[in-house]
Parts: structure tokens; sequence; C-alpha cells
């Protein structure tokens, strides 16, 4: 016959974490490792964009090589064959994500994408860009450079 439990053993070990209370720490990527991965040409358009433009560069996954100059105040990213950056694949929303450009540089806001938008695979719904960061959009990973004189 079994003995009977101790108040001890019967406590209940389980305890609760308000993932609220937690805070999301960046994923910045080191951005030597990310230039030396870019050819030459690569490097020398980069270091050739304007002020007031930025780049993506498809460094892994499909079209890898790809690279969409950003130069409006805003531009659209989708399946839609008419977004400014044209992903055609199911994993991407018709109006998947915008990058939009102030004064303050510019940011990667998601359109309601039903498989979301993630920086640094961080789910993000608005989020500002900064050189290095990869933007995961269904199954196509961005990298983000900015021209000469961007914040």
């Amino acid at each position: 016959m079994k003995s009977p439990e101790t108040p001890h053993e019967r406590a209940d070990l389980t305890s609760t974490i308000h993932l609220s209370t937690l805070r999301s720490v960046r994923n910045q990527r080191n951005i030597e490792e990310i230039f030396s991965s870019l050819s030459s040409e690569e490097r020398a358009i980069i270091a050739a964009l304007p002020k007031n433009s930025a780049m993506f560069v498809v460094l892994a996954g499909p079209n890898k090589g790809a690279r969409f100059l950003i130069d409006g105040e805003s531009t659209s990213i989708g399946r839609d064959s008419r977004s400014e950056i044209f992903l055609d694949d199911v994993t991407v929303s018709r109006k998947h994500a915008m990058i939009t450009r102030s004064d303050k540089g510019f940011t990667v806001v998601d359109s309601g994408s039903l498989n979301g938008t993630y920086l640094n695979s961080q789910p993000v719904l608005t989020e500002r860009l900064v050189v290095g960061d990869e933007v995961h959009i269904g199954k196509y990973r961005l990298t983000f450079f900015s021209g000469k004189g961007n914040s």
C-alpha cells in the first residue's frame, strides 16, 4: 500500500511567466561578416547608393543575389505584380509590407500579412531598419543597406 503524500509532494510546481514583461532584444547581425559575404560588385553598388536611398540584397534563400532599390517615400512589398518589390510565392501576401522613408531613416511596416513580417527573426509590425538587418517575408530573406548620409 502506498503511503499518503506529504503536503510538499502535492504542491503545484508550475509557475506563470508573463510574456508582456519580457522585452525584445534586437538580434543585430555582424556587419563585417555581412559585408565580407558580398561580391566586390555588390559592395561597389552599395557604396554608390545616394543619400535618401537604400537597397535590399538577397544573401540567402530564393532569388539569392537579387537587389531591390528603395528610393521613394514608400515602397510596397508583396505578391501583387504591381508591388515595387515583387516576391512571387504563396508564402507572401499580395500586399505584405511597406518600407517607408522619413527624416529618421527607413522603417518596415507589416500590411496585415497572413504569415507576418520578421526582422532579424523577430515578428514585427513596425520597426526602424539599420544596415545589416534581415527582413524575412515568406521564404525570402532580404538584407538591408542604406546610402551615405542616412541615419
